[in-house]
C-alpha cells in the first residue's frame, strides 16, 4: 500500500546547481551576532538558559505584546535587531488570536519562561543561523544515477533566494500562493522557501490529487505560480488551467517538456531567469516580514468536504522546529551531524516538518529517496544513507514486519530458533525498559548476546545500525507492529498531532514511552481533556506557539475549532494515564451512537479484532442510529506497485497464516464473502474473543462480512495519510451494510455450508 503516487523515474538532473561563490547574507539577517544562537542540543539546558537569558534583555512591555513588538512596517533591511524585537507603536492595537486573512497578524503566544519563551524568528531569519553555523555542512543530497550530489546549506541559501528571485520576476504577488505538486526532490525544498522569502505562500498540493482537487486548492490560495513535477502532473494543471484566474507560469522541475506553450518554463529557465535579477527587491519583502505572518498553507485531506487551508506562521515553525528539536534531542551538525531520508509527501506537515524545518534547524542532511520509494526501493535507500532519524507511517514499518516474517520463514531451524530467543529477550528488555526498570533480573548478558548475534545484523539489514530516533505517526499502527519491532530492539515511538498545530503535539521519548500512547506533550504546549466521561476520555485539546492561525478564508470553520482562550479542539478523543501520558481512543465524528443512544468510539474495537486477526487489514464497524453493531473486514493482499491499487493474490504473511488454519486459499477472492470455512470460522472466533471484553452488549459485534477488495487511496477508502474515511465506504458499500440489518437476517453469522 501506498501513500501517494510515485510517478517518475530517476532524480532529475535539470536541477541547477549555482557555482559556490562568496554568499553575502541579506536583509534583517546581515549580522547574526543580534539572533539567539543555538547550543548542542546534547545540552538542552545550557541551550534554553542561553535563549532565555536573550529574551530576558527585551522589554517587559513587549513580553506583554509580543506580536505588537514585531508590527514596525517601516523597519529598514539591514537592521536585524528591529525584526527581531522592535519597538511597538504606542497604541498598537490588539491582536487577535486567530485570523482568516491571507494577509492578517496573529498574537504570538509567548511565555515569560520556558521554551515558550523564546525569541521568535521569521524562516529568512532561521536559514540564516544554519548558513552562519552550517555553512559548508551538507544540507540536501539526491541521487543522479548511482551517485550523489549535494548542496551545502551555503549553496542551499543561494539556490533558495535564486527561486524567489525567479517568483517575483514571473509576478508571484504578496500573500499568494505558489502550489508545488510533485515527489520530493531538491527544487520541491528550494520552491517551498523561495515562495516564503518571497513573499506568498507555499502550497503544496498531493500528486494523487485529481486535476478538479488541485483545481480547488489553486483557487482557494489565489495561485500565481504552480511548480509540478513532470508531464503526468502537468496534465492535470493544463485541464483546469482556464478556471485559475490568477494563475500566471507554470514550471516543470523534471523532465524535458513535451511540448513548449506561453508561461510554462523548464526549471533551468526558471532559475537562469531568477538569477538575472537584482537583490534589493527580495530583500526589502524579507525585511517586512514578521514571525506572526501567514508563510505557508497545508491543506486538509478533506476526509469530510472541501479540504481547508491551515495557515501556518513563520513562528509555527521555527518555533515548532526548536522546540521539537530540543524535545528529541536532535544533534547540531558541528557535534555529530542528523541525516534523515525525505520520501513522504511533502503536502503533509509532518514531512515538511522533519524533512525542512527539524533538518535545517540542526544543520542536519536531507537525503531524498527515489520516487518509486513506495514501490520498493526504499528499503536501498535506508541500506545507503543509513538516516540517524527515521519517520515511517504505520504502514511502512507494517511492510517491513511482513518482509522480515517472510525472509525468517525461509530460514534454517537453528536460525528461526535463535531468533526466537532473541526476540523473546529483547521484548522482555525493553518492556523494563519501559516501565523504567534499567535492567531485568537474569537478561543483561542474554541481552549483550542476543543483540550481537541478531539485533546489530538485523538493524544493519534494514540500514536502521545509526538510527536512534525511529518514529511513527499520521495514523494508528497496531501493538503486535510495535511489540515486534520492540522484541528486535528498535523501539518505534508514536507521536501525535495535526496540521493545525504544525506537526508534533505529543511525543514518546527512549525514557518516556508506552506501548499505544502517543506520549507526552511537547516542552512549552499545554494538553487538555474536555469534557471526559468516567473514563477520562474527552475532546483533546491544544495550546501552544505551534497552534495555527485559522483556515484561509473560512471564518467559521475557524471559530469551530479555535476557542476564545486559545484552546484548538482537535476533534479527537483521548486520556491521560497517570504518568501524563496521552492514549489516542476516536474521533467524535466517528463516535458511533446505537438506536439504544449508546455512545460508543469504534478505533479501539476495529483495532481489537485486527490485533485479534493477523489476517485482516482494515475494519470498519457501522451502527449508527442501528440496533446493533456491525463490521466491514477486508484481508492483506498485493497491492500493485504502480497504481496503488489492491490485487487479489493474498500477502506472503496472509497465505501463511491461512496454512496454520487450515485454509489453502492465495487468492482474496477465495475468502471474500465467507467462502474460506476455516478462514470464516476463525474470524468468528476472533471477534467472539472481542465481544468477550465487551463493557456492554450494545458494543459487541452481531455481523460481520469480508470484502472482495481491500481499501486504499485510489479506492477512495483512505485518505491520502491513510485515515479511513468513513463517509466513502458508507457509501461504497451501502449494499453490503444493509443487508446486515434486514428484518429476516439473523443476529449470528453463521458458517457458510461445506
Amino acid at each position: 500500500m501506498r501513500l501517494t503516487e510515485s510517478e517518475s523515474a530517476a532524480m532529475s538532473a535539470a536541477l541547477v546547481i549555482e557555482p559556490v561563490r562568496e554568499i553575502q547574507i541579506r536583509g534583517p539577517c546581515a549580522s547574526l551576532d543580534d539572533l539567539p544562537t543555538p547550543q548542542s542540543c546534547d545540552s538542552p539546558e545550557e541551550e534554553l538558559a542561553s535563549e532565555e537569558e536573550e529574551r530576558s534583555e527585551v522589554p517587559d512591555s513587549q513580553k506583554d505584546a509580543p506580536a505588537q513588538a514585531q508590527q514596525s512596517d517601516t523597519q529598514s533591511p539591514t537592521s536585524p535587531a528591529q525584526v527581531t524585537a522592535p519597538p511597538a507603536p504606542a497604541a498598537a492595537p490588539a491582536l487577535p488570536m486567530w485570523t482568516c486573512r491571507g494577509d492578517g497578524e496573529v498574537k504570538l503566544r509567548l511565555s515569560d519562561s520556558g521554551p515558550a519563551s523564546v525569541p521568535p524568528l521569521t524562516v529568512h531569519q532561521l536559514f540564516c543561523r544554519a548558513v552562519e553555523r552550517f555553512g559548508d555542512y551538507t544540507a540536501l543530497a539526491w541521487k543522479q544515477g548511482e551517485q550523489w550530489s549535494k548542496l551545502t546549506y551555503k549553496e542551499y541559501y543561494q539556490q533558495c533566494r535564486t527561486v524567489a528571485k525567479g517568483f517575483l520576476k514571473l509576478g508571484l504577488e504578496r500573500y499568494h500562493g505558489v502550489g508545488i505538486l510533485g515527489f520530493n526532490s531538491p527544487e520541491w525544498f528550494m520552491a517551498d522557501i523561495g515562495a516564503i522569502l518571497a513573499g506568498g505562500f507555499a502550497v503544496g498540493i498531493y500528486t494523487t490529487n485529481s486535476p478538479e482537487a488541485c483545481q480547488y486548492v489553486a483557487e482557494n490560495c489565489q495561485a500565481n505560480i504552480l511548480v509540478v513535477e513532470n508531464h503526468k502532473q502537468l496534465q492535470k494543471i493544463l485541464q483546469v488551467q482556464d478556471k485559475l484566474p490568477h494563475l500566471k507560469a507554470v514550471i516543470q522541475y523534471k523532465d524535458a517538456l513535451k511540448e513548449k506553450r506561453p508561461n510554462l518554463f523548464t526549471w533551468a529557465e526558471f532559475m537562469e531567469m531568477g538569477r538575472d535579477e537584482p537583490d534589493d527587491p527580495l530583500d526589502g519583502i524579507i525585511a517586512s516580514q514578521k514571525p506572526n505572518h501567514c508563510c505557508t498553507l497545508i491543506y486538509t485531506s478533506g476526509t469530510t468536504g472541501q479540504p481547508k487551508g491551515v495557515m501556518l506562521s513563520h513562528d509555527n515553525l521555527t518555533w515548532t522546529a526548536f522546540a521539537t528539536g530540543k524535545m528529541v534531542r536532535l544533534t547540531d551538525a558541528d557535534v555529530l551531524p542528523e541525516v534523515i531520508i525525505s520520501y513522504l509527501p511533502l503536502s503533509h506537515i509532518a514531512a515538511q516538518m522533519i524533512d525542512i524545518w527539524l533538518t535545517m534547524r540542526v544543520g542536519g542532511a536531507s537525503y531524498f529517496a527515489q520516487p518509486d520509494a513506495f514501490k520498493g526501493s526504499l528499503g536501498n535507500t535506508l541500506r545507503e544513507v543509513r538516516p540517524t532519524a527515521f519517520m515511517g507511517v504505520p504502514r511502512v514499518w507494517e511492510k517491513m514486519q511482513e518482509a522480515m516474517k517472510a525472509a525468517g520463514a525461509k530460514s534454517s531451524a537453528v536460525k528461526r530458533k535463535v531468533a526466537v530467543w532473541a526476540k523473546g529477550v529483547g521484548l522482555q528488555t525493553n518492556m523494563g525498559r519501559m516501565q523504567g526498570n534499567s535492567t531485568i533480573l537474569g537478561t543483561p548478558l542474554n541481552y549483550r548476546l542476543a543483540k550481537k548475534l541478531v539485533f546489530g545484523k538485523v538493524r544493519k539489514a534494514l540500514g536502521l545500525d545509526r538510527c536512534t530516533k525511529c518514529y511513527t505517526g499520521a495514523a494508528p499502527i497496531s501493538k503486535e507492529t510495535l511489540e515486534f519491532f520492540l522484541s528486535l530492539d528498535i523501539p518505534v515511538y508514536e507521536l501525535y498531532g495535526m496540521s493545525e498545530s504544525t506537526g508534533p503535539h505529543t511525543l514518546s521519548l527512549p525514557e518516556a514511552f508506552r506501548l499505544t500512547s502517543c506520549g507526552k506533550v511537547l516542552q512549552g504546549c499545554e494538553t487538555k481533556i474536555a469534557s471526559p466521561d468516567i473514563d477520562g476520555i474527552g475532546e483533546i485539546c491544544f495550546r501552544g506557539r505551534h497552534v495555527f492561525m485559522g483556515y484561509l478564508n473560512m471564518p467559521d470553520k475557524t471559530e469551530e475549532t479555535l476557542d476564545s482562550e486559545g484552546w484548538l479542539h482537535s476533534g479527537d478523543l483521548g486520556k491521560h494515564d497517570k504518568q501524563d501520558f496521552l492514549f489516542i481512543t476516536g474521533r467524535i465524528k466517528e463516535l458511533i451512537i446505537t438506536a439504544g443512544g449508546e455512545n460508543i468510539p469504534p478505533v479501539p474495537i476495529e483495532d481489537a479484532v485486527k490485533e485479534a486477526m493477523p489476517l485482516i487489514s482494515n475494519a470498519m464497524l457501522i451502527g449508527d442510529k442501528r440496533k446493533f453493531l456491525s463490521m466491514l473486514l477486508t484481508v492483506k493482499c498485493q497491492m500493485n506497485p504502480d497504481t496503488g491499487t489492491p490485487e487479489d493474490e493474498l500477502t506472503p504473511e496472509a497465505v501463511d497464516l491461512c496454512r496454520k488454519l487450515g485454509s489453502n486459499a492465495t487468492r482474496v477472492s477465495e475468502i471474500a464473502g465467507g467462502k474460506d470455512r476455516a478462514v470464516h470460522t476463525a474470524i468468528q472466533k476472533a471477534i467472539d474473543c472481542v465481544n468477550e471484553r465487551a463493557t456492554s452488549n450494545a458494543q459487541r459485534i452481531q455481523k460481520w462480512a469480508v470484502l472482495d477488495r481491500d481499501f486504499s487511496v485510489p479506492g477512495g477508502e483512505l485518505g491520502p495519510t491513510m485515515k479511513l474515511k468513513r463517509p466513502t465506504v458508507m457509501s461504497l458499500y451501502k449494499e453490503q451494510i444493509e443487508a446486515f440489518y434486514k428484518e429476516a437476517a439473523s443476529s449470528d453469522n453463521p458458517a457458510p455450508p461445506n
